[in-house]
Parts: C-alpha cells; structure tokens; sequence
C-alpha cells in the first residue's frame, strides 16, 4: 500500500503540477494501532533523520486536540508526520491546515478553517489536525502533525467525509475520495506547508481568507464577541465595538527526549 500512495503522489504532481518541491518521505503504515502519535513516539528515528510519515488503514484510539476522540475506521486517511520546520517559520497549524484546503479545492471542494484546528465541507468536519513542536533551549527542532483525514469512511453527526462532499457538490470525480489518493494528497499539502514555512504572512494570508465563521458572534469567556480574522501567530482576533482580543490555544509542546 506505501508503493501505492507514493505512485498517486507522484500521479498527482505531474497531473497537477507541483505546488511545492516534494520532500524525501519515509513513510510506513499499520493495518491498526492504537493511535499513530503513539507509534510515531515509539519511533526516535522520526527526530533529525528526514520527514517521516506513519500511517494506520485504522486507529482503535485516535485523539485529536485535548485528548477527544477521533474516530478512526477503514476509509479514512490517519496519519502523523515529523517533518523539519524553520525556527521562526509560520505558524504550523496554519501552514498544514492551508496545505490541505489546497489540495482539497484541487478535488473541486470548498474547505474552509474553523479555528484552531479543523478543516469544514459544507459546515461539517472534514479533518483535524493536531501540530506540535519540539524545543531545545527555546528553540524549534523539529515539527510534527497528526492528521485525520475522513475519506470514504462512516462518520458520526456533525462530521462529512470527502465522497459525501463531493457529491453535495457535484462532482464526478468521486474516486478522489480513495484513501490512497487522499494519503498522497496530505503528504503534498505536508510538502506544501514545509515550503510556504519560509513565508509566514503568505501562510497567514492563506489561512485568513479561508477563515470560517469571519463576522460571526462567538461566546468567549462568558461574553459575546464577533470573529474578526486570524492574527499572524494562528491566534484568533475577536472584536466587541472598540474592543479587541486574541485568544491563542497553546499546543502540546514535546520534550527534547522521546520515551
């Protein structure tokens, strides 16, 4: 199956056109894991020796931000990548969840970003993302994220997969919703988001106008604020009359030694 997503990545950069150079991936999948943070945890090559990406066709215990569960059956991309990430490159979660959105509108679909770490079809969850960092001394040395990507797979209420979306939407090109060809999809937005690292207010800009929810009330600590972007770290800006706030949600950061 790892031939297979390699074969529709490169499929997909000549058809397509190569939105980024490709990194050198080395990747591995599991028929099933618990999870494939944990595995990646278990795997200390993962630091300082190349991009590497695990993947699991199922996860029994997928978690996304805050420990929630993701539910992860067959059909689905479940990934989690380390990947090397400039020190002061643009904001992670920003620059993975714009190089998805891209590789999704390839497919004809209209993501948008819902804050902090979610990509919407048709106001319904897409994907998740879950970005971390690891620090020495304050300093970034190596990036990684996990991603689940729904693709063909059932998914609870308040979710969409990528087959259902592309039916809403019309299209016909319904095999795209495969999930090797959505696997070699995430690695090229992987590739894309190493490359735009570089250009933090191209990444911003990016993630700013697919902000969802932009004009919308939202209840923030008790109190009713009006979404009003993205500020240039990934935090989100909210406005009540002369009034501006940016809340940020912190993520996990690693520790220099992996168990």
């Amino acid at each position: 199956m790892i031939g297979r997503i390699a074969a529709a990545r490169r499929e997909l950069q000549l058809r397509e056109g190569y939105l980024a150079p490709p990194l050198p991936w080395r990747l591995a999948m599991v028929p099933v894991c618990g999870s494939t943070e944990r595995l990646l945890d278990q795997r200390k090559a993962g630091w300082g020796s190349g991009p590497l990406a695990l993947l699991a066709q199922r996860q029994r215990f997928g978690h996304g931000q805050q420990g929630r569960p993701w539910v992860s059956p067959h059909g689905g991309v479940w990934l989690s990548a380390a990947l090397p990430w400039p020190p002061q490159g643009a904001s992670l979660a920003m620059a993975a969840a714009v190089g998805l959105a891209l590789q999704l509108e390839a497919l004809g679909l209209a993501p948008t970003l819902k804050w902090p770490n979610d990509l919407l079809l048709h106001n319904c969850k897409v994907a998740g993302l879950l970005p971390r960092l690891r620090l020495r001394g304050g300093r970034i040395q190596a990036a990684r994220v996990g991603i689940g990507l729904n693709g063909e797979n059932p998914v609870p209420a308040g979710a969409i997969n990528v087959r259902q979306a592309l039916a809403l939407s019309g299209q016909a090109r319904r095999q795209g919703a495969d999930a090797i060809r959505l696997a070699a999809r995430v690695l090229l937005a992987l590739d894309w988001a190493v490359a735009a690292a570089v250009e933090p207010e191209r990444v911003w800009q990016e993630a700013d106008r697919r902000l969802h929810g932009r004009g919308q009330p939202l209840l923030w600590q008790g109190e009713t604020w009006m979404v009003a972007g993205l500020a240039r770290d990934g935090g989100l800006e909210l406005r009540r009359g002369a009034e501006c706030t940016i809340v940020r949600r912190r993520f996990a950061e690693l520790s220099p030694q992996v168990a």
